[in-house]
């Protein structure tokens, strides 16, 4: 496949809007992970909770509700990659069926294109959905980690290595939980990514949209004011 000449197929708006999804995909997630100190995301909130979980859960006994809780995160993150691999296989499936593509060309747009352009637009598709996947299968595994040290954390609050272990524990809850919001923001973009089908202009507000929503949800959402309460 001569890729330059498939290339040409696309103006130049759409490559403007395929970079501003994509840069906007890495600021955000980029601004949730090192907000400023007077401004923290509820990402950055979520974090201080965590740690001060496995504080508290040194004293807790039976740690029922602990092991419990890490693994309804364990279920979720299983969700959401076995969603995301069944989102690709849908995907690769509208790629290679040249019927429904032809399909969706003729009920979007007036234009007659060929069908590596329907295709090449699913492809960014799949990108956020295959990254997606991949950070949902880490986290799952992360919060396997944590879990594992969760155990391994002294019920004695004066035992010299608690307070170590409980910390240790708690970067790996927090490195999990980063991982699962990076696969999210990925769905979001993937379903952004997929206006890309009606055009460049589209795809661009699906970008902006999906901005503001996350933007929305990590600095100004009820739940944030709710976090920040003392």
């Amino acid at each position: 496949m001569d890729w330059p000449a498939q290339l040409t197929l696309f103006e130049p708006l759409d490559f403007a809007a395929v970079a501003i999804n994509l840069a906007l995909w890495l600021i955000v997630g980029w601004r949730v992970e090192h907000p400023t100190a007077k401004r923290p995301s509820v990402s950055k909130i979520m974090a201080g909770y965590r740690r001060e979980w496995m504080r508290q859960m040194i004293t807790r006994e039976p740690r029922i509700f602990d092991a419990q809780t890490v693994a309804t995160l364990r279920q979720g993150t299983s969700f959401f990659a076995s969603t995301s691999v069944i989102a690709i296989g849908g995907t690769l499936a509208l790629m290679g069926n040249a019927d429904s593509l032809a399909n969706v060309a003729q009920d979007l747009t007036t234009e007659a294109q060929p069908r590596i352009v329907w295709e090449i637009k699913l492809l960014l598709v799949v990108f956020f959905l295959t990254n997606a996947f991949l950070k949902f299968a880490w986290s799952n595994r992360l919060f396997g980690y944590c879990s594992v040290v969760m155990a391994a954390v002294p019920n004695d609050p004066g035992h010299s290595d608690a307070i170590r272990m409980a910390d240790k524990a708690a970067e790996l809850n927090i490195t999990a939980a980063r991982s699962f919001n990076r696969g999210l923001r990925s769905v979001y973009f993937a379903l952004a990514s997929v206006a890309w089908l009606a055009g460049a202009l589209p795809l661009i507000i699906g970008a902006i949209i999906t901005l503001i929503v996350i933007w929305r949800r990590e600095f100004a959402s009820l739940s944030r004011e709710i976090l920040l309460k003392t």
